[in-house]
Formats: C-alpha cells, sequence, structure tokens
C-alpha cells in the first residue's frame, strides 16, 4: 500500500470512530470539520530540506541561511492554507450514474458548484482508482466524470467518493471523503452468438411466438406510451391527425414470452440471464411486442424502451429461488 493511500484512508477511519453516519445526503457543503490535510511526499522532503538547511544555518552562523529558511517555511505554510481554502465551501450537488452492461464502463457524474467569489483550480474527484479533474471560475458549476469497471451483473454500490486537491505547490494534500447512497445497476451481458429469435414454426427454448407480429401492416390503432416510436404513423400525425401506432401482422416480432424457467438448456443463472438479455435486445430491435419471466415475477407484453429497461433490471437481478 503506498504512503498516501494510507493517508488517504485516515478520514474514513476517523469518522467511524467518531461516529459519523456511513452515507451522506446530497447537496453537501465541505467544511472545516470534513476537510483534512496532510503533508504529501514532496511535502515531507521540503521540510527534512527545510531541517537541514536550518542546522547549516545554526552551525555555521549564517543570517541569510535563516532568512531562507524562514522564507520557505513561510511559502509551505501559505500552500497548506491555500489547499485548505480550496475545497473550504465547495459544494456537492449531486452524484449520478447510469445502467451498464457487465463488462463495461460507467460513469459518475458528479456535480459541483463553488458558491465563493474566487477561483478554485486543481480539483481532483477520485473513485477507487480512476479519477477526474476540473477548474471552478467564481460560481461556476461543473460535472465530473468518473470511469468505473463493471464486471458482474446486479447492483453496484460506490462506497466513497474521494474530493481532494494539492493545489498550489503540492506540498500539502486537502481531501474530504463523501458516502453518497449511489449505486451503479449492472446489467446482464448479452450472450454472444445467442440464438436467434424465432421466424417461423417452432421455437427455442424459452421463447414462445404469440399474437401478431411486424411482417404486414393491419391496420392502426390508438398510441400507448410504450409503443416503438418506429410504429407511429407520422404522416397522419404530421396531417393534423391523432398519434396512432401501426399493427403489423406476422410471425417475426410477434409477441413474445422469454421465460426464466423455461430454459433448461442453460446451466446456471448467469447463462439464463445472458440468453434473455440477448433475446430482449433483439426483440426491441426488432419492435416486437414481448413479456418476460423471471424468478421475481413476469412483466406483461409490452415494447419500447421503458420495457426495455425494466426487462434489463429484472434480468440484472434475477436469481433462481433454489429448494423454494
Amino acid at each position: 500500500m503506498r504512503a498516501t493511500d494510507a493517508l488517504e484512508g485516515l478520514p474514513d477511519a476517523l469518522a467511524r470512530k467518531l461516529g459519523r453516519r456511513d452515507d451522506d445526503s446530497l447537496p453537501v457543503t465541505l467544511r472545516q470539520g470534513r476537510i483534512y490535510v496532510l503533508p504529501t511526499g514532496a511535502g515531507l522532503a521540503f521540510a527534512l530540506a527545510l531541517m537541514v538547511m536550518l542546522v547549516g544555518a545554526i552551525n555555521y552562523g549564517l543570517s541569510l541561511g535563516y532568512a531562507l529558511v524562514f522564507l520557505l517555511f513561510g511559502l509551505g505554510v501559505a500552500g497548506t492554507v491555500h489547499a485548505f481554502r480550496n475545497l473550504h465551501g465547495l459544494r456537492v450537488v449531486r452524484a449520478s450514474v447510469e445502467p451498464v452492461f457487465a463488462g463495461e464502463t460507467a460513469t459518475l457524474r458528479v456535480h459541483l458548484e463553488n458558491p465563493s467569489n474566487w477561483r478554485r483550480p486543481a480539483l481532483r474527484v477520485r473513485v477507487g482508482d480512476t479519477e477526474a479533474h476540473a477548474t471552478l471560475d467564481a460560481g461556476a458549476a461543473d460535472t465530473l466524470a468518473v470511469a468505473i469497471p463493471t464486471e458482474q451483473r446486479g447492483w453496484h454500490a460506490i462506497e466513497r467518493i474521494t474530493l481532494y486537491t494539492t493545489w498550489p505547490l503540492g506540498l500539502a494534500r486537502a481531501w474530504s471523503v463523501l458516502r453518497p447512497a449511489v449505486s451503479v445497476l449492472v446489467y446482464a451481458a448479452p450472450e454472444r452468438n445467442a440464438p436467434p429469435l424465432p421466424s417461423g414454426a417452432g421455437s427455442p427454448e424459452g421463447l414462445r411466438p404469440q399474437g401478431t407480429g411486424d411482417d404486414d401492416f393491419a391496420g392502426l390503432r390508438s398510441h400507448r406510451l410504450t409503443d416503438s416510436p418506429r410504429h407511429v404513423a407520422w404522416k397522419a400525425v404530421a396531417a393534423g391527425g391523432p398519434m396512432l401506432t401501426k399493427e403489423f401482422a406476422g410471425h417475426a416480432g410477434a409477441a413474445l414470452e422469454l421465460d426464466w424457467h423455461a430454459l433448461g438448456a442453460c446451466p446456471h443463472d448467469e447463462a439464463r440471464a445472458a440468453r434473455l438479455t440477448a433475446w430482449v435486445l433483439a426483440a426491441e430491435a426488432r419492435a416486437a411486442t414481448y413479456a418476460l419471466t423471471t424468478p421475481d415475477g413476469r412483466l406483461a407484453s409490452a415494447c419500447g424502451r421503458a420495457h426495455l429497461s425494466a426487462c434489463l433490471a429484472r434480468l440484472a437481478l434475477a436469481r433462481s429461488r433454489r429448494g423454494a
């Protein structure tokens, strides 16, 4: 473990010892009680050099040596104060992250505001091993995007967000640790080369076509919020008519039943989640209507972005109830 990592972990230990709650409710304004300052490695080397210079000045009775040592010491103290001031009063307004598929990189967006009338340079936000930096002018706001790698499906909590700065001299590090109640939902990665959706008689295991499809135009009906924009009768809307949705007849893209329990050929939960995720994406790409059954229940037939998000979320969290 690096020395800087050990120093950075100190605020968490202090917070636990003092009984501070784990989660922070945003927005948060950084005040004196939650900003920590310690010398950096360069700062420790700088202090050691000053000690050597001071000993030399004392031994040889050098007045200029004293002056130089105290001048540099004053610069170090001023740098420490400015590092603290660079964070003091900074507002962390919100933190959010959009769902991604397993294996992709999620983006945590941290929104900062500078309510002060001075500029705040070299601000850094770090999560895990990745970080982002920004400079806020007086009264300005900015959103920093921090990349977060993902591996497995499900909820992944953002354990802590560290804001820090070593401005202006790099001799002192001022930082604060936040624990916002933010998690990223990681969807199951779709199966590569998954079996295609049925296009004729018979269907693969776990998939049952029903009702109408999208091969042949069959008429118009009233628009529903879950309908795909691709099926909206835009010509009728442009002519001043009501919002209508085109209906199609045929097998391809027909109403489908995607059933977790019917995937007997998939050996485990991860394979089932990957297979159904691939099928959900394929059905949505074809603007088909589909239902999804998982161990947590059934989502009724629908299509559109909202239905797709609901299905992907179900599959991200689905677990077989073994022994139930």
